[in-house]
């Protein structure tokens, strides 16, 4: 179950942008504070709990309640501003505290990693940092200053589109790292 509230709250995330440009005509922003809330809900009663999870939990949850109880159309664009400091914030204190996240899943194909691996890992780690710290940073300029076209159109396709340019460009640099070691 909570595997499927994950992926259920991951899908709402994506289609997030759009939902927000297509559907201001037909719903208030309470109603999208409800669904969210609702869904970030029963992602922290059905996740494991692991560092974090409820903290990042109760912080959209807060923040859906704020939503909720202003009603503003302006708010909900800040959404995926919150969503890049959360994984600003978990890539982030996985550098300063235990395990990478970037070593952590590639230790679960290859749990002997040398110190070359681990080392690459650490900078891959680094460097999605910057990438969530740019993506916020220009989610937020667009949610202050942008017509609700460009920010959907920013937050909706053209992130993911760079993210996937970079999961791309990390896998180019990672097999040609593999071919030298």
């Amino acid at each position: 179950m909570n595997r499927l509230m994950g992926l259920v709250l991951v899908l709402a995330g994506v289609l997030y942008p759009f939902a927000v440009y297509f559907g201001m005509g037909h719903f208030s922003p309470w109603q999208f504070a409800l669904l969210l809330g609702a869904l970030w809900a029963a992602r922290a009663l059905t996740a494991e709990r692991r560092p974090g999870s409820l903290g990042m939990a109760s912080v959209a949850i807060g923040f859906c309640l704020l939503l909720g109880i202003v009603n503003s159309p302006q708010l909900l664009r800040w959404y995926p501003v919150l969503i890049s400091g959360f994984m600003l914030t978990l890539f982030g204190l996985s550098l300063m505290h235990g395990m990478p996240v970037v070593e952590r899943l590639a230790r679960l194909t290859d749990p002997e990693l040398p110190d070359v691996a681990v080392r690459y890992t650490r900078h891959v780690t680094q460097i999605w940092c910057l990438f969530f710290l740019f993506n916020g940073i220009v989610a937020a300029a667009l949610t202050l200053w942008a017509p609700l076209s460009w920010w959907a159109l920013y937050t909706g396709l053209i992130a993911y589109g760079l993210m996937g340019l970079l999961f791309a460009g990390e896998w180019v640099v990672r097999q040609r790292v593999r071919g030298r070691a």
